[in-house]
């Protein structure tokens, strides 16, 4: 016979106590009476648990222990003080008087319903002293979540502790798995404190569902490495793309060499950038500037086609254009700096311009390169709503793609831009059909693209933070969420963080201007923002095995929190234990 499944309540009375409610205690934060079984046991970060009575129906309410103080008040007496001085501890009093109050911040509550179930509920009262407080187990939360385990997607543990800490990722569609809406994402946090891998782990989250799509803009390349088969790479070799394969989705790479250029505005501000027309005597400035916007008409004006502009006869026809005196008066009114301008054009060689300037920068808008996908069929083709199974695009705009072409941080941002220009279009046209994107577009180095303070000259980069800011603030409804991964939280743009719903904190951020920045969109939970500064610098560890990433969270991410309040977690550091927990195969 199969084995009579336990009740939650035989579930508590099996599990560990830790201690009792003390005074005094309010809605908001309980004091804990640790008893003396447990005072030697590592406490701050653990997740306990109280059962109550409220409303006349059973109530269960947990939250994470942000604090333990020792007090001995026969220790704060005067006279004993003098009398440790001297003897350096009372029998009778030293650790036998000692009492630990531990402080727990409740982040969840459940109510126990009429068919057994459990749902939200809050703390409307406060439990009377005595009340026991358990240690959370897996037992504990597999049978309180037990509706929702379908949903449930697992991260890492608990901070500090084993009990493995359960986080939601709901598409932003309707249904049972559905948020009904978008939002918006960070991840924050040092060099080296694992953002990537937990921007991975969450990327395969999302991708568990067919009628999500999921874009990644990888300015550094590190996200096309993993998608590819078998791609896995690093300290934490996450086999993302083979995952994502066995998980329905087919995720495509994109690089600078197989992504096609589409606009001929795009040409014209890559030619500006480019050496072309500086071989030919014109500085960068008002001048450069028209004689690329006139060489662009004429070129369109002649019929030359974009994805024909890397061929020899398009060329020719470029340099017949620049040889025309009327041309050569829109951006040249005096004769002398015409004439200067003709010399160099007469003495330069034809062949080596073609092959040296023109061909680099041609190339990018060149149609028939193999794997060739340009970024309006690109968009088109990840945000197909009638796709069985939605897939995962991956452009790497990485400086080591782009042997060969003309490319450089200017024209990466230009290329962005063109991306979410494409983005906020298409989901704005599905919006007034009244479809929604369902789609997360994930940005790595969040802080490069949008950051607070940009120079004025860099008219590429503030584009691209204008579109971003604007996305952040407008998309939500079209149903296109945004995952920001950031270095620093004080130098990203604040009008895009206080659109983020859903915050994950790793170390690096306890100090000067990252803190106060931290510190405001926490709020006052000041024993969070202690445990926060407990964190350990993960390559402070003897070896890469015993190394810990740790994360506090903030949002609607998990069952557990949606009190607002902020969770405590250790993330797997091991590829098995996340695949294992999260019944994912590579």
């Amino acid at each position: 016979m199969p084995e009579e499944r336990k009740t939650l309540e035989q579930v508590v009375d099996e599990a560990e106590r830790l201690g009792v409610v003390g005074s005094p205690s309010s809605t908001a934060q309980l004091a804990l009476d640790i008893l003396g079984s447990a005072v030697t046991r590592k406490l701050v970060g653990e997740l306990a648990l109280l059962r109550f009575t409220q409303d006349a129906s059973p109530h269960y309410a947990l939250g994470q222990i942000t604090e333990v103080q020792l007090r001995n008040i026969w220790h704060e007496d005067p006279t004993m003080r003098s009398l440790i001085r001297q003897r350096g501890r009372v029998d009778a009093v030293s650790e036998r008087q000692d009492t630990h109050l531990g402080q727990m911040v409740i982040s969840a509550v459940f109510r126990q319903g009429g068919s057994g179930g459990y749902e939200p509920s809050i703390l409307g009262t406060v439990p009377a002293t005595g009340t026991p407080i358990h240690l959370v187990s897996d037992a504990i939360l597999d049978e309180l979540l037990r509706p929702y385990r379908d949903q449930i997607f697992y991260l890492g543990h608990v901070y500090g502790s084993k009990p493995r800490l359960p986080l939601w990722f709901k598409h932003f569609g309707q249904g049972p798995d559905g948020a009904g809406e978008a939002y918006h994402l960070g991840i924050f946090g040092k060099t080296g404190s694992g953002k990537s891998v937990l921007a991975k782990m969450i990327l395969l989250a999302y991708a568990r569902y067919p009628q999500m799509a999921l874009l990644v803009i990888d300015p550094q390349g590190e996200f096309s490495r993993d998608l590819k088969k078998g791609g896995a790479s690093g300290e934490f070799p996450l086999p993302v793309g083979d995952v994502a394969r066995k998980l329905g989705k087919q995720p495509v790479v994109l690089t600078v060499r197989n992504l096609v250029l589409d606009r001929w505005e795009l040409f014209e501000q890559i030619l500006f950038e480019s050496l072309f027309f500086e071989r030919l005597t014109i500085r960068k400035g008002e001048n450069r500037e028209l004689a690329c916007g006139i060489l662009v008409e004429k070129l369109q004006k002649a019929e030359v086609k974009l994805v024909d502009l890397h061929e020899r006869s398009s060329f020719d026809r470029a340099w017949r254009i620049l040889q025309d005196d009327k041309v050569q008066r829109v951006f040249y009114r005096a004769k002398e700096s015409r004439d200067r301008f003709d010399t160099a054009l007469h003495e330069a060689n034809p062949n080596e311009f073609f092959r040296d300037y023109w061909g680099p920068v041609a190339e990018l808008f060149r149609e028939d390169r193999p794997g060739a996908r340009s970024i309006k069929k690109a968009l088109a083709w990840l945000l197909d709503l009638n796709a069985t199974n939605r897939r995962i695009l991956v452009v790497d705009l990485s400086k080591e793609q782009a042997k060969g072409l003309f490319w450089n941080e200017k024209i990466q941002s230009l290329v962005i831009k063109r991306l979410l220009d494409g983005l906020a279009q298409t989901a704005e046209h599905f919006y007034k059909e009244g479809q929604s994107l369902n789609a997360l577009v994930v940005i790595d180095e969040a802080h490069r693209l949008a950051p607070r303070e940009l120079p004025r000259e860099d008219e590429a980069a503030r584009g691209v933070r204008g579109v971003l800011i604007d996305a952040a603030r407008t998309t939500r409804k079209y149903g296109l969420g945004w995952l920001f991964i950031s270095q620093t939280l004080s130098s990203l743009h604040p009008e895009i963080l206080q659109q983020l719903r859903i915050f994950f904190f790793g170390f690096g951020l306890g100090l000067g201007q990252e803190f106060q920045s931290l510190r405001q969109l926490v709020g006052s939970s000041g024993t969070a923002l202690d445990l926060y500064q407990l964190f350990r610098d993960p390559h402070s560890a003897f070896d890469t095995a015993s190394r810990q990433y740790s994360f506090m969270t903030i949002g609607p991410v998990s069952p557990l929190s949606f009190s607002g309040s902020p969770l405590f977690l250790n993330v797997f550091n091991t590829v098995e234990a996340f695949l294992e927990a999260n019944r994912l195969e590579a």
